[in-house]
């Protein structure tokens, strides 16, 4: 059984580094897109990023989190994940990268906001899996999220303002 436990935390993390990464390079393709002038290009290259990420690591993270609730159930584990702030700081980000990504992807956000906070909560979710934060309530782990939301937005901006430049 500790077997297929670690197998289930390797492809959940899994999941997470693919969608972050993908998020990473999105970036890239958009500030090296950027340099050129075309914005919509490099915008279209960014959604396809997310996609990319969304479509190989969302699946993986999803599944595995759902095989690991169900494995914590049949084994009788104290505390259900259920009842964990952890569990559900996990899901909402979950949910809030594929409501972010599906908002961004049909322009009904701003891009810089949009993706700044998929960004931001993919990177978020690797740390979570991988067990990098400390135990957090959920509304510290929500406060959190917005701090470094913030945050990455602001690098972001000026990354972005950086390569437009015409040095």
């Amino acid at each position: 059984m500790s077997t297929l436990l670690f197998l289930l935390v390797f492809f959940q993390a899994l999941g997470a580094l693919v969608g972050a990464i993908t998020a990473v390079w999105s970036e890239l393709a958009y500030v090296r897109a950027m340099r050129d002038g075309r914005l919509d290009a490099a915008e279209r290259a960014y959604l396809d990023g997310i996609a990319k990420g969304l479509r190989f690591g969302m699946p993986f993270l999803l599944l595995a989190s759902l095989a690991l609730v169900i494995v914590a159930y049949v084994l009788h584990a104290a505390p259900q994940p259920a009842l964990t702030a952890s569990y559900w700081a996990f899901m909402t980000l979950a949910l809030l990268i594929i409501g972010t990504s599906f908002a961004l992807s049909r322009r009904r956000v701003s891009f810089a906001l949009g993706s700044a906070g998929v960004f931001a909560a993919w990177w978020f979710l690797v740390f979570l899996t991988l067990g990098r934060l400390p135990a957090l309530s959920f509304g510290a782990a929500a406060a959190l999220y917005v701090v470094a939301a913030a945050l990455l937005y602001g690098a972001l901006r000026y990354a972005r303002l950086l390569a437009s430049l015409k040095l």
